[in-house]
């Protein structure tokens, strides 16, 4: 198993299969301040199906495909169909904007995929546009409509900004009360070099929290898996969803953070507030050096594996706590 030196167990990778996105959120990226991943650095499918093949004897036992957004790539569902060909016990999911799942929801059931992750931070046409720079709500809307038919479990993923979308946190949860989806209120973080994040944009979880219970009855929640995700679950009395809260920057999880990143061009990021990366592209490509030498360059990086909220502490004063965009991270 992957450990680091703090005893946590590794058991989850993300995976962005590009850096590209067909959206421009103005609290991801700026037009001019990113540089796209040159083609000829990006993995193949074939090298990214060897690092999870290889991740797999290790134990870990989910993985997330993100980007940018991860169906912008071609042939994407092709890939997806080599890994659970390839992996069938491997938890596959994935995060998306959903502006291009028309028509693709049958094919994702049919393979396999059970849980995908929607990002929507907003309700209204109008300030989609706003944050976006696209017209697409309805395709978005159409795509978890989709999820839900094919059976799909569906969490949507809301960014909370202050002056931009907070007035929409009840609509959110009502729409929690009527479909069975998680609505994930997640705190605006200072990720990217260019970021927009201002303290004035921050919303803490408690807040968030304060507003929801102001429309429905919320109960907490225990999680059941080492593989659940970081957010804090709530059911709605009378609901079909639940609301959840991710709180990275007002109350951390850091101790039990289970998960590196791997970015499009290969390079593993053991913290999401940390630059420090390990490349696992030259090993890819160098012929001489096998599956065993790969692995111990991903063991060497987890045992480095820092505590987020010590990097956040000392670096919160900056522009931001990372320099890359979260579209390169992988989210």
């Amino acid at each position: 198993m992957f450990h680091d030196s703090y005893g946590r167990e590794v058991n989850y990778i993300r995976l962005s299969v590009t850096d590209r996105c067909n959206l421009q959120c103005f609290y991801c990226r700026t037009d001019g301040c990113v540089k796209f991943i040159p083609h000829e650095n990006v993995l193949s499918y074939e090298e990214m199906l060897r690092l999870v093949k290889a991740a797999e004897k290790m134990n870990v036992s989910k993985l997330r495909l993100t980007g940018g957004e991860p169906f912008v790539r071609k042939d994407f569902l092709a890939f997806l169909g080599m890994l659970k060909e390839e992996c069938p016990k491997l938890d596959v999911r994935i995060t998306t904007n959903g502006t291009l799942l028309g028509g693709k929801v049958p094919a994702l059931k049919h393979l396999g995929i059970k849980r995908i992750n929607i990002s929507l931070d907003t309700l209204k046409a109008e300030k989609f546009k706003e944050i976006t720079s696209r017209d697409f709500l309805p395709r978005v809307e159409r795509a978890i409509d989709d999820c839900l038919h094919y059976g799909l479990t569906v969490k949507i993923n809301v960014v909370a900004m202050r002056g931009v979308n907070d007035n929409e946190i009840r609509d959110f949860v009502k729409l929690a009360k009527v479909l069975p989806v998680d609505i994930r209120f997640i705190e605006f973080m200072p990720i990217g070099g260019c970021s927009h994040w201002k303290e004035g944009y921050a919303i803490s979880a408690k807040e968030i929290l304060q507003e929801a219970q102001s429309v429905a009855k919320l109960t907490p929640l225990e999680k059941k898996s080492k593989t659940d995700g970081p957010a804090r679950l709530y059911s709605i009395q009378n609901g079909e969803g639940r609301i959840g809260m991710i709180s990275a920057m007002s109350d951390h999880f850091c101790k039990t953070c289970n998960r590196l990143r791997i970015t499009s061009d290969g390079r593993l990021r053991t913290c999401l507030f940390s630059d420090k990366e390990y490349k696992l592209r030259p090993a890819l490509r160098n012929s001489r050096l096998d599956d065993d030498q790969l692995l111990r360059i991903m063991q060497r990086a987890t045992e480095s594996k820092p505590l987020g909220y010590k990097l956040l502490e000392k670096r919160l004063n900056s522009a931001s706590v990372c320099t890359k965009v979260m579209s390169s991270i992988g989210g």
